[in-house]
């Protein structure tokens, strides 16, 4: 039963064979017919002894025939200088553009101080003393408990459009970059007619400025290994980001829990450097601030920065 059922294979690949020659094909019936090669559908039936579709031989005729299917292979054996026929399932070309849905950031962050107090809490009503014990802002005055400074960015969605051969991307998103600095000092933001800081009176168990950016990131990816998910990759690029929300959260034994919304004067805009490395399935991001966390006018130069593990697809 099986030689019948090879040979009818085979009779029909002759049949639309010889209608054709060898080096154009037929459709007819969702079937598109080569010399020594039927197209059904995604699959391919190539005769081995002929040309595949892509004109490379595939080798002698052999005694026995053969049916590949995927991994699966079944002989025929006893059927003397018959062709082997092979089923090949043709794969689907990579996607040009691909989309990666609500990506997670987890990681610590900090600022990069290049204050002049010296001159900066000169004629600025934006750094004000309260009393000679407090003490006029300095650089004491922003201490991090790096340890509880963190950055946690969601970004609804990244997408990456091949420029180079699924090796070279460009990539791009959108999302939600949120930093929380814990100071460990006396600082306290007010922002009345018009915002402030200054170093307060009493000691806080927790004292925290709050900061998110609407992103739009735009970098450029590179693959090393394409098609391979446990290689190494990495992406360099920059982003642009608007505040959206600011507020700061004391607690301390003389005033309990206490919270302020507002700008602070922080600077509505964020321009940053970014980079991505890729090694497996793990993913590490990093951002640099070009420009300060506060207002120019403050005269406080302070650039946040921060490293982290990134939770991708790819």
């Amino acid at each position: 039963m099986k030689n019948n059922l090879l040979t009818a294979l085979f009779s029909i690949g002759t049949l639309f064979a010889g209608a054709q020659s060898d080096s154009s094909y037929t459709k007819k019936d969702s079937i598109l017919v080569k010399s020594d090669t039927i197209k059904v559908g995604n699959f391919f039936i190539v005769k081995k002894g002929g040309e595949n579709v892509n004109g490379s031989l595939k080798g002698n005729v052999e005694s026995d025939a053969t049916v590949q299917i995927g991994n699966v292979t079944i002989n025929a054996s006893g059927l003397d200088n018959k062709p082997v026929i092979k089923i090949e399932r043709k794969k689907p070309a990579p996607k040009k553009i691909s989309t990666n849905w609500w990506i997670l950031d987890l990681g610590f962050a900090g600022n990069r101080d290049e204050t002049n107090y010296a001159t900066a809490v000169v004629n600025n009503n934006y750094l004000r003393t309260f009393g000679a014990a407090n003490g006029a802002p300095n650089n004491q005055t922003f201490n991090l408990n790096n340890g509880k400074t963190t950055n946690v960015n969601l970004w609804f969605f990244m997408q990456k459009v091949s420029i180079v051969k699924q090796a070279v991307f460009l990539k791009y998103g959108m999302g939600m970059e949120m930093y929380n600095f814990r100071y460990d000092s006396r600082v306290s933001y007010r922002k009345e007619s018009f915002p402030y800081l200054y170093n307060d009176s009493i000691s806080f168990s927790k004292n925290k400025l709050f900061a998110g950016y609407l992103s739009v990131p735009l970098m450029l990816h590179v693959n090393t290994t394409p098609g391979n998910k446990k290689g190494f990759s990495f992406s360099a690029g920059v982003s642009a980001g608007y505040l959206v929300g600011s507020r700061v959260k004391q607690k301390s034994e003389e005033r309990g829990k206490q919270k302020y919304k507002g700008d602070f004067d922080l600077s509505p805009f964020r321009t940053a450097l970014i980079g991505e490395l890729g090694i497996g399935p793990v993913k590490l991001y990093g951002s640099y601030s070009l420009n300060t966390l506060h207002d120019s006018y403050t005269r406080l130069e302070q650039y946040p920065f921060a490293v982290g593990i990134r939770f991708s697809n790819w």
